[in-house]
């Protein structure tokens, strides 16, 4: 028997009207008949509590209306992994006190919570996907604002709170990793791209959907949330240009070819058998998302 279908009448999106996640969600819980209500920063100050909780009370004209019809949907994030190193303040801000922040409110209001963290919380030495009960130990500053966030949240008593860890993103809207390689190939020869640092691309668009159909289940907690399969950034970009017919050689090349300032997990694969237990389906294989992604950068180019 199918689960009772518990999506919340509104869903207020923060990010969902700029970021290439937060438009996505805006799109599917639209799709599934949800009020979707995206928001940025010039129309509210997330990390202002007062400002929030007037801006979250405007969106239920009806007095009478149920708080839990409402779910609060977090994509804001300091995303600049390399930069994070030379500014914790604002990572942090971001990162871990705005969740906190969100969680406070939403908890106060009887309002559920949609918060997305990362695979950077992982050191990668497992060597094998991890599951969500697996031990966390973030190499950055990025991966640990991200976790202090996902901790700040986990401590407060927030109705059906539900965090999804996720990594590798790409999709329309905004500029991404396999977007990034088909700009490079049309000027390029050859691309140098890592080749030991595995992990689990995604899709804002199937992200977006997951999402949506574990809100409809009532799933809760902590969850890994990616397409189905791994790969490498060095396999991520070669099967991008593979997809987009561009006469450019990707080359492998070892981390210790191309230095970064923050530390990246050689292994963050996440596993996501308990997600597809809880949303009813298994999301389909990045190769397949990723070729309808390039499919439509092409038909929006017009071709090559």
């Amino acid at each position: 028997m199918s689960p009772e279908n518990r999506l919340p009448k509104i869903a207020v999106i923060l990010g969902g009207k700029n970021g290439m996640l937060g438009r996505a969600l805006t799109t599917a819980f639209a799709a599934a008949g949800v009020r979707a209500v995206p928001a940025s920063h010039a129309d509210v100050d997330y990390l202002d509590a007062d400002a929030l909780d007037d801006f979250l009370e405007a969106q239920q004209p009806g007095d009478d209306e149920d708080t839990a019809d409402l779910c609060l949907v977090n994509t804001v994030a300091y995303t600049q992994v390399d930069q994070a190193e030379d500014q914790p303040e604002e990572a942090y801000k971001l990162n871990a006190a705005l969740p906190a922040q969100l969680g406070v409110v939403a908890a106060e209001r009887g309002h559920k919570l949609v918060h997305f963290s990362t695979d950077f919380v992982f050191d990668g030495a497992k060597g094998a996907p991890y599951v969500p009960t697996d031990a966390t130990n973030p190499l950055s500053v990025y991966g640990a604002s991200k976790l202090a966030g996902e901790e700040a949240l986990l401590s407060l008593d927030v109705p059906g709170l539900l965090i999804l860890r996720t990594a590798w993103l790409f999709g329309p809207g905004r500029m991404n990793f396999p977007a990034r390689m088909i700009e490079l190939a049309g000027t390029r020869a050859e691309l140098n791209v890592v080749d030991d640092q595995h992990g689990s691309p995604t899709s804002t668009t199937d992200l977006a959907a997951l999402t949506v159909a574990l809100a409809e289940n009532g799933a809760s907690g902590l969850l890994h949330a990616t397409n189905a399969g791994e790969a490498t950034w060095h396999e991520l970009a070669a099967e991008t240009i593979r997809l987009a017919e561009l006469p450019c050689r990707v080359n492998p090349i070892p981390t210790s070819g191309f230095p970064t300032k923050a530390k990246r997990p050689p292994c963050s694969v996440l596993d996501i058998a308990r997600t597809v237990q809880l949303a009813g389906y298994t999301p389909r294989p990045w190769r397949e998302a990723l070729a309808e992604y390039v499919a439509g950068l092409r038909n929006e180019s017009g071709g090559r």
